[in-house]
């Protein structure tokens, strides 16, 4: 009997496999930050369970906005039925379906004004939007994603125009359909519209793969892209090809929202990038810079992390747990590669990679939650840090993966340079590892001991001891091995450092993290403090209010001038501070002035940094 009851239901899900789930979603109403869908799922009669999309890749996590699914409604032949939500898998649908259906109709609304792609923010503003299929759709339970197909469509606010990767789109007015596709494809296929639209070809007329960047803006003159920007787009494209050998997609979208409404955020998908921006980002320099690494990084992870991907995050469909332990390889492998094809490409100059790098450095060896928190442990737990905020930040640590698995990959490329007296590098590793052969976009799955095993064929080394202790121990410093081995050294001094100059003039802070030890907002709230920095131990925390320095009003200035006259002195720095509307003056003994991290070169050691930026194409 239970063999009987389990050749029918395999039976069963294959014959519901094999049809197309119909989806529309009308997003006319994008401008509202709701969406609504209907899809039309073929059934048979009985007990059917439906699931909405838990697990998103690039998010690492369950992030599907389950919150924002509502105005659930079934139907079989124009007549509701009643549904119920599991009791203990809230992304779990059940439905009895009548005798003789063949069709369930289900239309949904999406809430889109906190999720943008897994991010904070909106998904829509007034003249642009953003779709992620994961939000608008229901599927089978317990099939695989590669099994279920789904023929979508959509309708666009009247005059918006669109990009995707998605294939087979065919316009009719504010209509468009596209070619069926599997679920995984659907979900893997973002697409972006706005009323200001631009289509910018990345490749030569006859060239293949086609590279196309799509762009939409709130406001037109946004979209103005320089010949310098257009150049190291095309030279990414290049560079890209030149260091992996292969592609691992049939066409490629660049898919860019420039928006301060729109949430930012950056999602990889095999044959696309789904990233936002600020508004201004092609025109302000300051942004620019800061945004610089943002699409390389995103562009690499069809390599890394879509095509390679760790088995812990290869799993079958959306409802499966991820396990996060090589998120270091993942996304900070795809840090690392992505700051180094923005210098390579000319979307940074040397000096600004540089300046990027020192920040990050500075910021992991001021990391006090490195002491009792391996760096595995933030990939293991993304779940649980991912929107956790900046208070107390750098004790419990954040996805510190992203940064420090860059600082990590940087020695990696010295020591197999140095190992092997400049013949051989990380570029060797990436060709091999994440080339192969080009084509349709697939998965090939990793761990720890491939990982090893390739970087040994490059260069032999005790790779597994290395990685292992930068990984899984915890540490006083960051791992600076790279920088050391690359010929040069992470210094302090007054000068402002280029990268955190910009950040605290776009988010409106000021960072004083390696001399008082806290980073404070411009309405003098300390975002967040240093255990065991000068200001820690005179008693400040997160979420205190400045209020006065040396019984002056506060402002950056102000604090910078206090840092400069306690220099030579033995007097205290008093912090008038405000907590929970209470008001004390906190004594920090602090006295080596302001300290702004940057690159020094080491005289009489080679610059193995200066190889490493090197670009592969001319």
């Amino acid at each position: 009997m239970r063999l009987f009851v389990s050749t029918f239901s395999l039976l069963f899900s294959l014959a519901l496999h094999a049809q197309t789930i119909q989806l529309h979603v009308d997003l006319t109403d994008a401008p509202r930050n709701i969406y609504h869908a209907q899809l039309k799922i073929p059934v048979q009669a009985g007990e059917v369970s439906l699931v909405f999309p838990k697990w998103i890749p690039g998010n690492h996590r369950p992030s599907g906005p389950i919150g924002a699914l509502t105005g659930i409604v079934m139907q079989v032949a124009g007549k509701p039925i009643a549904w119920q939500r599991d009791p203990l898998d809230m992304y779990q649908f059940h439905v009895t379906v009548p005798p003789d259906a063949t069709t369930l109709d289900v239309s949904l609304d999406a809430i889109t004004s906190n999720d943008s792609a897994g991010g904070g923010g909106p998904a829509a503003s007034s003249n642009i939007l953003d779709l992620n299929w994961n939000a608008v759709v229901l599927y089978p339970k317990g099939t695989k994603s590669d099994d279920v197909i789904f023929a979508p469509s959509i309708t666009l606010p009247p005059g918006w125009k669109f990009g995707t990767a998605l294939p087979g789109a065919k316009a009719s007015g504010d209509n468009v359909d596209f070619a069926s596709v599997s679920l995984t494809t659907l979900i893997d296929s973002p697409l972006i519209a706005g009323l200001h639209y631009k289509k910018v070809e990345l490749t030569k007329p006859g060239e293949t793969p086609v590279h196309v960047m799509d762009l939409v803006a709130d406001d037109e003159s946004d979209l103005k892209m320089s010949a310098a920007d257009l150049a190291a787009y095309q030279k990414l494209v290049a560079e890209t090809g030149a260091l992996f050998g292969a592609r691992h997609y049939r066409q490629y979208h660049f898919l860019l929202t420039l928006s301060d409404q729109v949430g930012g955020h950056g999602l990889e998908h095999h044959e696309s990038n789904d990233s936002a921006a600020s508004e201004r980002t092609l025109l302000d320099p300051d942004l620019h810079m800061l945004y610089a690494g943002l699409v390389p990084h995103e562009f690499a992870h069809s390599w890394n992390g879509k095509y390679r991907r760790p088995a812990g995050l290869a799993t079958p469909n959306y409802q499966e747990p991820m396990i996060g332990d090589l998120l270091w390889v993942y996304e900070g492998l795809t840090e690392y590669l992505g700051n180094t094809l923005a210098e390579r490409s000319g979307l940074w100059t040397d000096e600004q990679y540089r300046e990027a790098l020192a920040n990050t450095a500075a910021e992991l060896d001021h990391r006090a939650g490195r002491k009792w928190r391996p760096l595995e442990d933030t990939a293991v737990s993304v779940q649980t840090l991912r929107m956790m905020g900046s208070l107390w930040l750098n004790w419990r640590r954040g996805l510190d993966y992203y940064p420090e698995g860059e600082l990590i990959w940087l020695e990696v490329d010295a020591t197999i340079r140095q190992q092997t007296h400049g013949q051989r590098s990380l570029n060797d590793f990436l060709r091999s590892f994440h080339g192969g052969q080009s084509g349709p976009p697939k998965v090939v799955p990793y761990t720890f001991e491939d990982v090893v095993n390739a970087l040994n064929a490059v260069a032999p080394y005790d790779w597994a001891a290395m990685l292992k202790d930068r990984v899984q121990n915890t540490s006083t410093h960051a791992p600076l091995g790279g920088i050391d081995r690359g010929g040069w050294k992470l210094v302090y001094n007054e000068k402002p450092n280029l990268l955190a100059q910009a950040l605290e003039k776009l988010a409106k802070f000021a960072n004083f993290s390696y001399s008082l030890g806290f980073t404070v907002a411009e309405d003098g709230k300390l975002d967040d403090v240093i255990v065991g920095s000068p200001a820690y131990q005179a008693g400040l925390g997160p979420a205190m209010k400045l209020i006065a320095v040396n019984g002056r009003k506060w402002s950056p200035p102000v604090l910078h001038e206090a840092l400069k006259a306690a220099q030579g002195s033995d007097k205290p720095i008093e912090l008038l501070v405000e907590n929970a509307q209470f008001f004390k003056t906190y004594s920090v003994a602090y006295h080596d002035g302001d300290r702004n991290p940057h690159l020094e070169r080491v005289s009489g050691q080679p610059d193995v940094l200066g190889d490493i930026l090197k670009p592969l194409t001319h």
